[in-house]
């Protein structure tokens, strides 16, 4: 059942919602791993871009840019590498850029340009209403929630007034009750059950992400509310609607990816590391992705010795940058969800963010933020609920360095949290996520390999 990626063994790990894996899949990867040889798995997690199409054009086009760097750069000892993908389902929305992890040609060689470009979306994102292709594939990932979606679709198609917007709000809060993960997310301050933009009244919460679309560069109809009539103070209220949606779907999708990462990757590769003791894991992942190959780390079996896991890099990670934090700064008496977990990585933890990815820097943390809570402005709260791939992990004892040419050095250590600022090579993307997905590129993949060599 073994694959290949530019010439390297390659494996698929399949999960379901709650970290079940597909039964084959894993089982190839068990028996296949240790009669290779396999010295070095690299195991890649992507975020919300499931269609399994997608997935592996990332896996092609990220693997592809570090198969060559591997031949390029010969390890002394001399390692045999495997590479695995896991597939988990999330789902991107239509109307979002659709990243383009183009095929790696001469940019697998160190210091070689950037082999991907990012696409135009394929549906308009400045419409208000739900396309057919959305509202199937959230009727896909969250079937429990069918009722509510359909209805808010529904709404979305009619002229919005406050008794509408109120119904949609309470449908928001319907579909987080259906399709929630069945265990807590560890994230949340215990304050909410549900994303905590709920708190707020419906035309509050609308007009805050219809502004923040404005502000990523969506074209949307409508002034600014107030002092206005009712028609006018009402424009554009679905748009912020519909992406308030957007955002409760990410925040079920975000939950979802610490379910399979500890349920179901962690005990995986602790069946791996039973199967192939003295085999290298080194885990990636990007977006919630990130979040998932963090959160396998809990899925490891506690007290042993030595981790088969000796590198995690986190890609443009959709989850708190306070997550490793010890104590939370904002609560003396708390830590991160996953504070200490980082002494289970034998060796080093990379953090590479971007001021252009507007998906983590501009919209992951109004799903956390209560806008009548927050009595010291938006500023903080955006910090309190920020993300990994906006400004790195916080917090906690990190380094800080700037994205380098294929073959440069890092400062690379088992004791502390490596910030790499990526901006300079993650800036190309559309609104509204901006450069979310731009990660296939030559100095990222020498990022993974450098680390795992540290």
């Amino acid at each position: 059942m073994t694959d290949s990626i530019a010439g390297l063994p390659f494996w698929e790990i399949t999960f379901d919602a709650d970290g079940d894996p597909d039964g084959p899949g894993r089982d190839a990867l068990l028996a296949e791993v240790p009669a290779r040889g396999i010295t070095d798995l690299f195991v890649f997690s992507h975020g919300w871009n499931n269609e399994r199409r997608t997935a592996r054009r990332l896996y092609n086009g990220f693997f592809g840019l570090l198969a060559g760097q591997l031949r390029a750069t010969p390890a002394d000892p001399p390692v045999v590498a495997g590479l695995a993908g896991v597939v988990w389902p999330s789902k991107r929305w239509s109307d979002e850029p659709i990243p383009d992890f183009g095929p790696a040609t001469a940019a697998a060689l160190p210091g070689a340009a950037a082999a991907t470009e990012v696409a135009p979306a394929p549906a308009d994102a400045s419409s208000p209403t739900l396309d057919k292709q959305t509202l199937d594939d959230l009727r896909d990932t969250f079937p429990a929630a069918t009722r509510a979606l359909d209805r808010m679709a529904a709404l979305l198609e009619t002229e919005p007034t406050d008794a509408a917007l109120a119904e949609f709000h309470s449908l928001l809060a319907e579909f987080t009750a259906a399709s929630g993960a069945a265990q807590d997310d560890g994230e949340g301050d215990g304050a909410a059950a549900g994303p905590r933009m709920l708190v707020d009244a419906p035309e509050r919460l609308f007009e805050r992400y219809r502004d923040a679309l404005r502000d990523a560069g969506v074209e949307i109809p409508g002034g600014s509310g107030g002092a206005a009539g009712l028609g006018d103070r009402l424009k554009g209220a679905w748009n912020g609607a519909k992406e308030a949606l957007r955002q409760a779907t990410y925040w079920e999708m975000k939950n979802r990816s610490g379910v399979v990462g500890r349920d179901g990757l962690g005990p995986a590769l602790a069946a791996l590391h039973g199967a192939a003791p003295g085999l290298r894991v080194h885990l990636i992942g990007h977006s919630f992705g990130a979040r998932l190959v963090s959160y396998a780390l809990a899925g490891l079996p506690a007290g042993r010795p030595t981790s088969p896991v000796k590198s995690l890099t986190l890609l443009q990670g959709a989850f708190s940058h306070f997550a490793f934090a010890d104590p939370l700064p904002f609560d003396a008496g708390r830590r991160g969800a996953l504070a200490g977990l980082q002494r289970r990585v034998d060796g080093p933890i990379t953090v590479c963010f971007s001021r252009h990815d507007g998906a983590v820097g501009r919209f992951y943390p109004l799903a956390s933020f209560a806008a009548r809570e927050d009595s010291a402005g938006a500023n903080d709260a955006m910090y309190r609920w920020g993300g990994m791939g906006a400004d790195g992990a916080q917090n906690q004892d990190v380094a800080l360095d700037a994205i380098a040419p294929a073959g440069s050095a890092y400062r690379f250590s088992a004791d502390r949290i490596l910030n790499i600022d990526a901006a300079e090579v993650v800036h190309h993307g559309g609104a509204p996520t901006g450069a979310h997905s731009d990660i296939v590129h030559p100095e990222l993949t020498w990022v993974v390999l450098a680390a795992s060599r540290a």
